[in-house]
């Protein structure tokens, strides 16, 4: 699998530490390239992000086609007419979607047309149905300047012309265009493949009798499902405390995946193990502890040219700091810059009574540019997170925080 390519740090030879969030968003970014391209059917590959720019190999529409049912007409065989003074003309031809016009249309004939029929030479209007008597010969009771209701070949856009530019995100209506086209594939960014380490003796599978002292594990199913939400492939492990257990379980998951997120271990805990194992497996730390709460002990890491991100084992720190660092990662390796965190002002409705000595983050509900605080905001609880769509941000040093204050709010 190919490397990414993350910016050279020769000369480095210890982490930096207490950084500010966009300090560590540039040292895990700033010069990251995308994964290289793949192709894919084009149905796939909603949702992804164009590699190159898609030309049009044909003209669209291919023909010059009737807009409506009516008659193909020449409008000057058409002048004047009108209710009471109608002009009747032989119908010679009946021209359906999808039909050849097989004949030229002469001097004083009319050729019925469905809507989408190729329009026959010789004509240059197209009147409505709903201005003749449907007869034959037929009854036309209205005139039309030349090329009226007349849709040219190329229209919507020509041979060579430019359809979509690289970097295009490709929904529905692109989807459409490259069907339209005749494409049926498509190159795009190739999104990364995401391993997901969680670690901890005191982590018990769901589905399994809980002993004493143990817990059962969320971040795996809380950052697989997050990941799937943001369309990235991935999969998860867990590893024991262990500083020799979590190398190993690193290098063989770093040989089939793009970017590594390790959850737990990272703190100052005599159980805090990757001060360990990164050395072990011999990977370049490049920062630790990053100035926010909750997460504030997250570490950047590379390995052979590849990411490693490790954030905190409680749940909401882990969640807070994923979308915090995380995503940035990902939009840089998949090229898809729309999944970087978007911000938004906001009111907040819900009073907080505890001073920011620290750039906060809290879970909020975010609706019309109010903001409503759940109860319960320690990184270790997880149920108030349901139901949230946004991190609400408290600069470090705000004092309690009123209900009808400004607020910035990260949205999810």
């Amino acid at each position: 699998m190919p490397l990414p390519h993350l910016p050279l740090r020769q000369g480095v030879l210890t982490m930096v530490t207490g950084i500010s969030l966009e300090q560590a968003v540039e040292l895990m970014t700033g010069g990251l390239s995308p994964l290289e391209s793949e192709t894919l059917p084009a149905l796939q590959a909603l949702g992804r992000t164009l590699a190159s720019d898609v030309t049009a190999p044909v003209d669209q529409p291919p023909f010059d086609r009737s807009p409506l049912d009516g008659y193909a007409l020449r409008s000057a065989d058409i002048a004047g007419a009108k209710r009471d003074h109608p002009v009747c003309l032989p119908v010679v031809d009946t021209l359906y979607a999808g039909d050849a016009a097989k004949s030229p249309l002469l001097p004083g004939q009319a050729i019925r047309i469905m809507t989408g029929a190729m329009l026959p030479q010789g004509c240059d209007c197209v009147l409505r149905q709903e201005d003749t008597d449907l007869g034959n010969p037929v009854r036309i009771y209205a005139s039309l300047p030349p090329y009226k209701n007349y849709v040219y070949q190329g229209e919507d856009y020509r041979t060579g012309s430019l359809l979509l530019p690289a970097g295009t995100r490709l929904d529905a209506a692109a989807l459409g265009v490259l069907a339209s086209a005749g494409l049926t594939e498509v190159a795009v960014r190739r999104r990364p493949k995401v391993g997901l380490l969680t670690t901890g003796d005191e982590v018990v599978e769901a589905g399994q009798p809980l002993p004493p002292g143990k817990i059962y594990g969320s971040n795996g199913a809380l950052l697989t499902a997050r990941l799937t939400e943001l369309g990235m492939p991935s999969f998860c492990r867990h590893a024991a405390d262990s500083p020799a257990a979590v190398s190993k379980a690193m290098e063989g998951m770093l040989e089939g995946c793009d970017l590594l997120i390790t959850t737990g271990g990272v703190s100052v805990g005599d159980k805090d193990i990757f001060h360990q194992a990164l050395p072990l497996l011999g990977a370049e730390r490049v920062f630790w502890k990053v100035d926010l709460k909750p997460g504030t002990p997250a570490m950047f890491s590379q390995y052979n040219g590849k990411p490693i991100l490790s954030l905190s084992g409680n749940p909401f720190a882990a969640f807070t700091t994923f979308e915090l660092l995380a995503q940035p990662l990902l939009a840089a390796l998949a090229g898809e810059p729309h999944l970087l965190p978007r911000r938004q002002q906001a009111v907040l409705a819900t009073p907080y009574d505890k001073p920011s000595p620290r750039r906060r983050f809290l879970r909020g509900r975010y609706e019309d540019g109010q903001v409503t605080l759940p109860v319960g905001h320690s990184s270790g609880q997880l149920a108030s997170l349901v139901g949230c769509n946004c991190l609400v941000e408290l600069p470090a040093g705000t004092p309690p925080v009123e209900a009808g204050q400004a607020i910035q709010v990260w949205l999810l």
